[in-house]
């Protein structure tokens, strides 16, 4: 129990922080647009990431920082791009309600989901390396800790997703949709410049 608890500490604390993908969570949770598949597809892909890590895979990311650089810059320029559609859904005119706005197509939010997950080499830092080379240390109980962190993420995209909705009548007024599309577009900037600024493995 003691590296279940750990790992769903330490799992839940890496992923709290507002960051692109949770962004993108919540935002989706509002409209109520494939919800349960991006919970699904995020939670999913965390525990895939943790369970590489756990595996040992963090060890041939070290070995290749050169990927690491690859996602960088292409993450740089999606998170920009994101941010700008972000500013332009801000000033667009018109009455911006959760039950009003126009359902994505089915490719593009699995694109979008996948790209906010994969294209930030920071997850690949967090979960491989720093999950799997602490997971590591519980030695036979590594997959327990694993397990942990994996309910870690499991909870908090579900939360994410799911209880954005009891925001639904707030964000029945235009200027708090634009308040919030503001704000991911700010964030998507400054998660890019991090990108930028942050040294990566040599």
């Amino acid at each position: 129990m003691g590296a279940i608890l750990a790992g769903f500490l330490v799992g839940l604390s890496l992923i709290l922080a507002i960051g692109a993908q949770n962004a993108y969570v919540l935002r989706m949770g509002l409209t109520r647009h494939y919800v349960g598949l991006i919970v699904v597809m995020c939670a999913l892909s965390d525990i895939g990431l943790i369970v590489l890590g756990v595996a040992g895979i963090g060890g041939v990311i070290r070995s290749a920082p050169w990927s690491l650089q690859v996602l960088r810059w292409v993450g740089v320029a999606y998170l920009t791009l994101f941010a700008f559609r972000s500013f332009w859904r801000a000033f667009r005119p018109g009455v911006l309600l959760p039950s009003e706005q126009q359902s994505p197509a089915l490719r593009t939010v699995i694109a979008t989901t996948l790209a906010f997950t994969f294209l930030n080499p920071h997850v690949y830092l967090d979960t491989v390396i720093l999950l799997g080379s602490i997971g590591n240390q519980y030695g036979h109980a590594r997959w327990l800790f694993a397990f942990g962190a994996s309910m870690g993420s499991v909870l908090w995209f579900t939360v994410l997703g799911y209880g954005a909705r009891f925001a639904s009548r707030m964000m029945s007024r235009p200027g708090t949709w634009r308040a919030l599309d503001s704000l991911i577009g700010v964030v998507m900037l400054l998660i890019a410049l991090k990108l930028t600024l942050t040294p990566l493995p040599a």
